[in-house]
């Protein structure tokens, strides 16, 4: 059977099938733990900087890109299927911790290991060895979605198992979820090869050779620092924006349902971003999507913070929340090729996660400080405009490719 460019073969729909439901579970229940900030910090009588570093922690772990190198070399099925287990494991040792040491152990090390596995840095190399290359945004647009819509799905449901049975039982439940989602591995590719006949790799490329060519890469660097600011803004507002709002008198649903709005417009914005990717420079809609951030989050912070503002935001910043996904994924498998993108994209994902870290500790050390997050929001304005700017630059042309595309 020919490989056509537009419609993927049934291996390949399988493996983009099983990718979007394993970044559905794990990104659906990842974007649930700021609900998860206010009690915890209650019940072990510890304030906000605790959760908040675990959660730090978690990130920075989370974007270390060893998993991306094991996953190009040995290839993805059985790191997902490891992290997958990893994932339902941390979830039944949450329900019983009590400690600050439990939360970072737990919490931020183990659980950064199991997302790093299943999340999109390992899936997004899946999917590139099978998917034409100048389709390759918009099924990372799918991808990315496919997590959104994960938290539009799941953040509710976790809101109900809180208010009904306590964090404790919420987790124990949330791991059965998550040690299911291992059966999906099944579907991912065995070894780091081509499923897709038209893409075949050249022996010519090592990944010291990629590793090699991205250090010496400005538009790399470049890209580096956009990400990181995106770290920062989905990790603050992920985590502290329901405790934000009830600070300011609002209902924990309303605080859920806004995450939920979020996961539900980024699922319009990926696969939009991910279209329009295929269609236009990527690196101008990344300029476009970091300045309508800063847009958003202004005009949330200088307004009154009532249920409808709320909502309006969510929507709003849900709709540029993981655009830059497949933009940015997208750019980096158009310069450097696919064959190392775990790799290359793992390193630009840790960027992100660089931000993520600081974005989510600084935002509860503040708080604690001040008893406020106006400074983190003033800085989150401050970091779109500047990502904003340093895309315009990039550098976005193919350098010598570690791929061959048969015609």
């Amino acid at each position: 059977m020919r490989w056509d460019r537009k419609v993927p073969n049934r291996k390949a729909a399988i493996v983009i099938f099983c990718s979007a439901l394993i970044v559905f579970v794990s990104m659906g229940i990842r974007q649930s733990f700021g609900l998860f900030l206010s009690p915890i910090s209650q019940d072990l009588g510890i304030g906000r900087e605790v959760f908040s570093l675990a959660i730090a922690w978690q990130n920075l772990i989370f974007g270390l890109p060893v998993v991306g190198i094991l996953a190009d070399h040995f290839g993805p099925r059985w790191v997902v299927a490891v992290g997958a287990l990893l994932y339902a494991v941390c979830f039944f040792l949450l329900s019983s911790v009590s400690t600050p040491l439990g939360l970072y152990t737990v919490l931020g090390v183990l659980m950064g290991i199991a997302l790093s596995s299943i999340s999109y840095v390992v899936v997004l190399g899946a999917v590139a060895q099978v998917v034409a290359p100048e389709k390759r945004a918009s099924f990372f647009g799918l991808i990315t979605a496919a997590g959104s819509f994960g938290t539009f799905a799941i953040v509710p449901g976790v809101q109900w198992l809180l208010s009904d049975l306590g964090w404790q039982s919420s987790f124990a439940f949330i791991a059965l979820v998550a040690g299911a989602s291992a059966l999906l591995a099944i579907g991912i590719p065995h070894r780091g090869r081509k499923v897709s006949p038209n893409t075949v790799e050249s022996h010519d490329g090592s990944l010291l050779q990629a590793l090699l060519q991205a250090r010496g890469h400005s538009g790399y660097w470049l890209l580096n620092a956009g990400f990181f600011v995106c770290g920062f803004h989905v990790a603050f507002i992920a985590t502290h924006l329901p405790s934000f709002l009830t600070d300011h008198g609002l209902s924990k649903m309303v605080g859920a349902t806004a995450l939920s709005l979020i996961g539900l417009f980024n699922i319009f914005g990926s696969y939009l971003s991910g279209q329009l990717g295929d269609r236009y420079r990527k690196k101008y809609l990344l300029s476009l999507l970091y300045f309508g951030r800063a847009i958003v989050i202004s005009g949330f912070l200088f307004i009154p913070v009532t249920n409808t503002s709320a909502l309006v935001f969510g929507s709003a910043i849900g709709f540029l929340w993981l655009a830059t996904v497949p933009l940015t994924s997208g750019t980096v498998a158009q310069i450097f090729g696919s064959r190392y993108l775990s790799t290359l994209y793992g390193i630009v994902f840790f960027s992100h996660q660089i931000g993520s870290f600081l974005g989510v500790w600084l935002a509860g050390r503040v708080y604690d400080a001040t008893g406020s997050y106006d400074m983190i929001w003033i800085a989150a304005i401050l970091l779109a405009v500047t990502s904003s700017l340093v895309h315009l630059p990039i550098a976005d042309k193919p350098v010598q490719r570690l791929e061959t595309v048969r015609p």
